[in-house]
């Protein structure tokens, strides 16, 4: 039978995937180390409490025993994965030095709208809500994958909320244009 096969192509591929995904934002936290923070929204540090909360659902080994993935849930999770390395990779090249872990901005700060940035405003967490559930699909029992998304994306509602508030104070006008056209974090949706 060939699923054990496709497992340890899927656990291989993801774990590259998320290697890969990390990488991503050693570039922008260098050229974001020297910019000091001038505006700050701590409420989003609620929204990575969530967000940890949702992975660590995702990457809890808590399953019924015997819990086998299905081959379509593994193809699934192993064409999900690379997509959402690209476009975080793509996000965090065109936010370079602007990229923070918490929502903050620096004196300088500009309003990017290129590459990724003019489809969805949030492409980061576009990524990361797909590698969350491209894991889910590999390797989690899904009612702590359900669990999961929930809470992950309770905590990206409260980051985008924090974020989008900053940038109006911050940009005014310009936010409020982009931010009419553009969707937030998935396509189509809100």
């Amino acid at each position: 039978m060939f699923r054990p096969g496709l497992q340890f192509a899927a656990y291989g591929e993801l774990a590259l995937c998320w290697i890969a995904w990390m990488m991503a934002f050693v570039r922008p936290h260098r050229e974001a180390a020297g910019h000091k923070k001038v505006m700050r929204a701590p409420a989003s540090r609620w929204g990575i409490f969530f967000n940890f909360l949702g992975f660590a659902c995702i990457f809890a080994y808590v399953r019924p025993a015997g819990l086998v993935k299905s081959a379509p849930e593994l193809i699934a999770s192993m064409a999900l994965g690379p997509p959402c390395v690209l476009l975080v990779w793509a996000a965090t090249r065109h936010l370079g030095k602007h990229w923070r872990y918490e929502a903050a901005l620096s004196a300088d700060h500009q309003l990017v709208k290129s590459g990724p940035y003019a489809w969805i405003r949030h492409p980061i967490y576009t990524s990361m809500m797909g590698m969350l559930v491209a894991t889910g699909l590999a390797d989690t029992w899904w009612p702590m994958s359900i669990t999961g998304l929930i809470l992950f994306l309770v905590g990206i509602e409260i980051r985008i909320h924090a974020e989008d508030r900053l940038l109006e104070l911050y940009f005014q006008d310009e936010f409020l244009e982009y931010r009419s056209r553009v969707r937030a974090y998935i396509p189509l949706i809100r």
